[in-house]
């Protein structure tokens, strides 16, 4: 079986603690038998942060993110901070990366991004070297980068895993060709079989296999309708969204609770098989929004048992 993590769940602003609860969070997935945590980046709790402080309180565990989005820190500012929880983890991060759709970078940042692959292969030209040799001097059309006289390298610390966030064939191919690999959202195993896998692989030119992390909606229960119209309201706004839309049109989805896996423990063990062989390298589940509180302790003992 592929290795098994967990979508950590931030907090919301009720909370008393939001480090608190996630600690907690990371540390039952932990116990379940889970070897790795993963934490998106919103518009409140910042998931690198975060991750630093849980590497301290959850040792042993990997740790990462999916995704941490790159219009809010230049390529200096992201290795900045991805080597300090390199360094606070012993080595147990994988920096996921992803850009934003084009309207909410527009709306929340203010940003007109065209053309989002070649920003996205811009910053990885100025951030990898940083991640590596702690150095960088690169100018492109959208992004400069220059520690021409200063040293960018975090004591301590190694180069991370680097995924990026793609769906399309040229994301894809920045991916092959500039990361270690991608990490999906909402992809199903034909979508993960007939076009990730192919496109990142062949982007990469024969180097290493690339990593494929595949995320997905899980919720192991005896009662999978009720959990699908929990999961079909929860999920509806990807429906909205063209480049989600054209992954469900490829999977044979007619809507977004369809490519999410819902059923006994069998049943997910056949979906993660299915994954495997359409070439998945990683399962990352998150069963948020489509599960009760006794759902999710019986999915994360039933991926606990599975990953062990």
């Amino acid at each position: 079986m592929i290795p098994i993590g967990l979508a950590l769940v931030p907090p919301g602003p009720e909370a008393s603690n939001a480090i608190d609860v996630l600690v907690g969070q990371a540390k039952a997935a932990a116990a379940a038998g889970l070897g790795s945590v993963w934490l998106g980046q919103q518009y409140d709790l910042d998931a690198l942060t975060a991750l630093a402080a849980l590497a301290v309180h959850v040792p042993g565990v990997g740790l990462g993110t999916a995704v941490t989005v790159t219009h809010s820190r230049h390529p200096i500012t992201m290795s900045s901070q991805a080597q300090t929880v390199q360094a606070a983890s012993g080595g147990r991060l994988t920096l996921g990366l992803g850009v934003l759709h084009r309207r909410p970078v527009a709306r929340r940042f203010g940003i007109d991004l065209d053309g989002p692959a070649t920003y996205m292969r811009e910053y990885l030209c100025a951030l990898q070297p940083l991640l590596r040799d702690g150095t960088v001097v690169f100018e492109g059309d959208m992004i400069t980068a220059d520690t021409s006289g200063f040293s960018g390298h975090v004591a301590g610390s190694t180069p991370p895993v680097v995924l990026v966030a793609a769906l399309g064939t040229a994301m894809l191919r920045v991916a092959g060709e500039l990361a270690d690999g991608t990490v999906t959202w909402m992809a199903g195993p034909r979508t993960i079989g007939s076009h990730i896998v192919p496109a990142i692989t062949a982007a990469g030119g024969g180097a290493a296999a690339p990593q494929v992390a595949v995320s997905l909606p899980v919720c192991v229960t005896d009662h999978p309708e009720e959990a699908r119209r929990r999961a079909a309201a929860h999920l509806a706004c990807y429906a909205d969204l063209p480049s989600y839309q054209a992954m469900f049109d490829q999977e044979g989805a007619a809507n977004p609770a369809e490519v999410a896996i819902i059923g006994d423990e069998r049943h997910l063990e056949t979906q993660l098989h299915r994954l495997t062989d359409a070439g998945a390298t990683r399962f990352i589940a998150k069963p948020t929004g489509i599960t009760t509180a006794a759902e999710r302790d019986r999915t994360l003992q039933a991926l606990g048992g599975l990953a062990g």
